[in-house]
């Protein structure tokens, strides 16, 4: 991989309607040597015909833009030219669900909005803003998902012993979850028989967002998590902004402003752990898509405990680190691609007999 420096800066095409943002948002990047942008849209359609003349290494797409928005603006890139897009969108409440859509859509994350060099956390949203750009223009996009011809049978990391009937779902995930979450989700039940928690990491703002567009997508119910609610079965609690999410003992959902994990919060370890503690052989553990290695340690103490651990395959995930280090670390039980995740918890979770 070409790291990006000043003798070979990472080329960015920049889509912004609004000439007071689109002008801010270039010279935050242009304030990075690393950073270089080559291109300037006002438009979805524009945007298009940029990133096939300049061919840049990642897009930054705003939501609404006149004559194409950046929703149909990103699917015609990830068919005609894939290139890395990340959505810089405002928290409007239309706005978040189109930008869900774009994730969905081959958007690799989508970040706030600055307001501006008078806020003061400008400096530290700006470097969050290149730091991720960096990161994302590393992620080798695709056209699509890749498709299997079958369903391949899960891959046992290690025989298993005897198991607990499942009592929960924990996930976690991170660059390309949403679209993971909406594909397994889409092919659940409404009355999947168990509750399901979840950690994306999303940047701030975007969680509650996030999980008003599963519900909506989705037959299951799909919520923010609230402290201390009963967890119920075929209900999605999503871990809320900034908020790492547990469960107790007695199965309710545990909101909690303890201390970064690995520098997450929430954080997929502790998710895992506190479900590894409240469940033990009963919890089922799924670890998707996703930059880095976060989950990987509650996944260990997990797994001792006797819970199932299900990883995302590689020729599925957009980005392969998550699972990946989970699977080479021998915890997986099953190694599944995408189209088979939902088929497997619904195995998991019937009934005897």
């Amino acid at each position: 991989m070409t790291v990006p420096s000043s003798s070979n800066p990472l080329r960015v095409v920049v889509a912004e309607d609004s000439p007071t943002a689109r002008r801010l948002l270039v010279e935050i990047l242009r304030a990075d040597p690393g950073l270089e942008v080559v291109g300037e849209a006002r438009d979805g359609l524009e945007a298009v015909e940029l990133v096939h003349r300049l061919r840049p290494q990642l897009v930054t797409m705003d939501i609404q833009m006149p004559h194409m928005d950046g929703l149909e603006a990103t699917r015609r890139i990830m068919t005609e030219v894939p290139t890395p897009v990340v959505v810089v969108s405002t928290l409007v409440e239309r706005d978040i669900q189109t930008s869900m859509s774009a994730l969905r859509a081959g958007a690799l994350a989508v970040l706030q909005k600055l307001v501006g060099p008078e806020s003061p956390d400008f400096e530290r949203e700006s470097r969050h803003l290149r730091d991720t750009l960096r990161a994302m223009s590393a992620v080798k996009v695709v056209r699509h998902w890749p498709q299997r011809a079958s369903v391949l049978p899960p891959r046992p990391a290690v025989a298993p012993g005897p198991r607990s009937r499942p009592a929960v779902v924990a996930i976690a995930t991170s660059t390309g979850g949403p679209a993971a979450l909406h594909r397994i989700f889409s092919e659940l039940p409404a009355d999947f028989p168990l509750p399901i928690l979840v950690v994306q990491h999303i940047a701030l703002g975007f969680a509650e967002g996030m999980a008003r567009w599963l519900d909506s997508v989705t037959p299951l119910k799909v919520k923010v998590a609230e402290d201390g609610e009963p967890l119920k079965p075929g209900t999605v609690y999503v871990a809320a902004d900034d908020r790492h999410l547990g469960v107790t003992t007695d199965g309710r959902a545990q909101v909690s402003n303890a201390a970064p994990v690995g520098g997450f919060r929430p954080s997929g370890t502790f998710l895992f752990r506190a479900t590894a503690r409240a469940y033990g052989a009963a919890s089922v553990a799924l670890i998707l898509t996703g930059m880095g290695q976060d989950g990987l340690d509650g996944l260990r103490e997990l797994r001792q405990g006797g819970g199932r651990v299900l990883a995302q395959d590689e020729a599925t995930s957009v980005v392969f680190g998550m699972p990946g280090v989970v699977i080479a670390a021998g915890l997986a039980d099953a190694v599944l691609p995408l189209d088979a995740i939902s088929a497997h918890l619904k195995e998991l979770a019937a009934p005897p007999g």
